[in-house]
C-alpha cells in the first residue's frame, strides 16, 4: 500500500490476535430500526474493548455535514469533540479476538478507506469480516425478523450460510459494497448481513432486527454473543405495537396481508408491491413516543 495512504491510519496499540472476525458497523447507510446501530451498541457495552486504531477523520469525512460537538461551560468554549472512526479489539464470550470497525461512515475518499481497512485486517489475519446493516421490507412484526447477505463471488460459499434476495437489483452502494469488493481483491471472506424490518416501523429503534443481527453474526462467525438485554425489549416492543394494531381494523387487515404474503413465499424479493404502511408507521412512532391517546 501507498506511504502516504498508510498515513490515514493510525495504530495505538499491537495486541497479539488470534485469527479475529472483523465487525463492520459504520453509521451513515441503510440503518431500519436502528438494527445495526443498536447491535454493535450492544455489543460495545457487553464486550470490554480498547481502540487498535483510529483513522485521519480529516482526510475521510467531511465536517460540514458531521459536525464537531462544541462543549460550552458558562459561556466558555472549552473543548472539541470530533468524529472519529475506530478500530477497536476485544473478545467473545469464549475468549475469542474480534475487532470492531466503528464510527461515521467516510464522506471522502473511499477507495484509500477500503486499502487502509483490508491492510489493517491482513496484518491481524482477519479469518472473515461481516458487516451489519437493516432495510424495510414488506413483512410483518408477528414474524421473526429474518437475516439475508450480501457478498461478493469469492465468499458466495459464506453467503450461502444465510441466505439472500432473488433477481437483480440496481440501488445506491453504501461503503459496505466498497468494502466487499475491496476485501474480495485480497482474497478474505466478507458477508454483509442484513436485518429486515418491516417497513412500518423502520423509521423507530426495532430490537427485534439488531438481536438478529447479533445471532446471525454469531452463527456464521462462531462467536458467543450475548443478545438476551434485546430480545427482552423486543418483547416489550412487539406487544406494544400489538396493542396498536389489534385496535385498528385497517392496521391488522394489513398485517394480516403481510402475514400471508411472509409464509408463502418467505419474502425473498424485494420489490414486492404490498399495501402502504406510511399510515401506521405515523401512528406507531407516535404511540412509542407515549403520545398516542
Amino acid at each position: 500500500m501507498d506511504e502516504e495512504i498508510y498515513d490515514r491510519i493510525i495504530f495505538l496499540a499491537d495486541p497479539e490476535l488470534s485469527e479475529p472476525v472483523l465487525v463492520v458497523a459504520l453509521e451513515g447507510w441503510i440503518d431500519a430500526g436502528l438494527g445495526a446501530t443498536n447491535a454493535i451498541g450492544t455489543m460495545l457495552d457487553t464486550i470490554r474493548t480498547e481502540v487498535l486504531a483510529t483513522f485521519d477523520t480529516e482526510y475521510f469525512i467531511d465536517q460540514r455535514a458531521r459536525r464537531p460537538i462544541a462543549r460550552i461551560v458558562n459561556g466558555i468554549t472549552t473543548e472539541l469533540t470530533w468524529p472519529e472512526i475506530q478500530l477497536r479489539y476485544g473478545r467473545d464470550g469464549d475468549g475469542a479476538d474480534i475487532l470492531f470497525l466503528v464510527g461515521p461512515e467516510p464522506d471522502f475518499h473511499w477507495s484509500d478507506f477500503v486499502d487502509v481497512v483490508t491492510d489493517a485486517a491482513g496484518r491481524f489475519d482477519v479469518r472473515l469480516v461481516v458487516g451489519l446493516g437493516a432495510f424495510p421490507a414488506p413483512t410483518p412484526h408477528t414474524r421473526p425478523v429474518r437475516v439475508i447477505g450480501t457478498a461478493p463471488a469469492s465468499s458466495a460459499h459464506v453467503l450461502a450460510l444465510v441466505g439472500s434476495v432473488t433477481g437483480e437489483l440496481e440501488v445506491p452502494a453504501g461503503i459496505s459494497s466498497a468494502l466487499e469488493l475491496g476485501f474480495a481483491e485480497v482474497d478474505m471472506d466478507i458477508v454483509t448481513l442484513w436485518a429486515r424490518v418491516p417497513h412500518y416501523v423502520a423509521a423507530m429503534p426495532y430490537p427485534q432486527a439488531s438481536a438478529a443481527l447479533i445471532e446471525g453474526l454469531a452463527r456464521i462467525a462462531g462467536l458467543t454473543l450475548d443478545a438476551s438485554h434485546l430480545r427482552a425489549s423486543a418483547d416489550e416492543a412487539r406487544q406494544r405495537v400489538d396493542d396498536l394494531v389489534t385496535n385498528n381494523p385497517d392496521h391488522s387487515s394489513m398485517v394480516e396481508q403481510l402475514e400471508e404474503a411472509a409464509d408463502e413465499v418467505e419474502g425473498t424479493s424485494l420489490g414486492e408491491e404490498l399495501p402502504s404502511g406510511d399510515e401506521l408507521a405515523a401512528e406507531l412512532e407516535q404511540f412509542l413516543r407515549g403520545e398516542a391517546s
